[in-house]
């Protein structure tokens, strides 16, 4: 899979690719604490290419990552649409269940309030669980 890195771990603004620019979305309270982008050439759930979290070392924005499988999914909800994101492990990866879902609880609470206090409208977020897949 063809994996375009939009927001690199540990930033604290959160980037969309458009054409040939990324754009910042919005500010977020707390660092990214893995690669963020999307899968090329795919379409989730909310229209958009599908989410992707690549684990492992700093990448740069725009590095482009060939990976294979899934190793996993994070289950999320998003402007009350299902937003689920594709987990991949990369490099020298960790990954903790528990500061996983501390991220994520605590990322959904903030986009809640991000669309309240900005939209003025009630949105559903909310984490719902990691599934990591057996690889055999």
């Amino acid at each position: 899979m063809r994996i375009r890195i939009e927001t690199p771990k540990f930033s604290f603004f959160k980037y969309h690719k458009v054409e040939d620019e990324y754009k910042k979305v919005f500010f977020s309270p707390i660092p990214t604490i893995f690669n963020y982008g999307f899968i090329e050439g795919t379409v989730g759930a909310d229209g958009m290419e599908e989410d992707a979290i690549v684990l492992g070392p700093h990448l740069v924005q725009g590095t482009l990552v060939r990976l294979d499988d899934a190793d996993g999914v994070v289950k999320f909800v998003d402007d009350s649409l299902r937003d689920d994101k594709k987990l991949f492990f990369s490099g020298s990866s960790t990954y903790s269940a528990t500061l996983f879902s501390t991220y994520f609880r605590t990322y959904a609470l903030f986009k809640r309030f991000r669309y309240l206090i900005f939209e003025r409208r009630f949105a559903e977020c909310r984490f719902e669980g990691i599934e990591l897949f057996d690889k055999v």
